[in-house]
């Protein structure tokens, strides 16, 4: 799958969750991000027949927080799911750095190639940036209205985590493990 099928893939379902809350309001854009969630997943599975683990945890946290959301006509529930889904990942992060695991190791090993240092330090940043999206998705929707909270949802985390990606690019170059040229038998694996 291209990067670009991905990001929309990805993307998709916040995208409709933005236009269906502008238009008809939060209960109807969280079921169409239920539906798009879902829907996602769905397209994923079809076109490379495996879906990444990060994406059906997002999604699970989604139908969960989308169905108490709408079951209970609280919108309480979905905008909490930010905040949960990030602590989440920290926490899985924080008590593999803990226990000298490589969690993005095991999530991201087939498309990076670092030092085991690098590996604790990406998931040690990646950790502390979960919490802070966490943090800033409390202050935002405690402090503003829904349409509000949906523009940041939309506008402000996906911007931040690409900006934070980016950033994380002179660790990674740093840390790379150069992989061994074709027919060196002297390269170790």
């Amino acid at each position: 799958m291209t990067p670009l099928i991905r990001m929309l893939i990805e993307a998709g379902p916040l995208a409709a969750f933005f236009f269906a809350n502008a238009r008809a309001g939060i209960m109807t854009g969280t079921a169409v991000f239920m539906a798009a969630t879902a829907a996602s997943l769905a397209v994923s599975w079809w076109m490379e027949r495996r879906v990444p683990l990060m994406p059906v945890v997002g999604a699970g946290f989604v139908l969960l927080f989308g169905g108490l959301t709408l079951w209970l006509n609280d919108d309480l529930f979905i905008k909490l799911k930010p905040t949960l889904v990030n602590l989440f990942f920290a926490t899985a992060l924080f008590i593999a750095h803990a226990l000298r695991r490589n969690l993005l190791k095991r999530i991201l090993g087939a498309v990076l190639s670092l030092t085991d240092a690098g590996w604790r330090i990406l998931g040690l940043r990646w950790a502390v940036f979960f919490v802070v999206l966490a943090v800033l998705n409390e202050a935002v929707w405690r402090t503003m209205d829904t349409d509000a909270w949906v523009n940041f949802k939309v506008f402000g985390i996906m911007p931040l985590t690409l900006l934070f990606s980016a950033l994380q690019t002179p660790l990674i170059l740093r840390h790379q493990v150069p992989e061994p040229e074709p027919g060196d038998e002297t390269a170790s694996p």
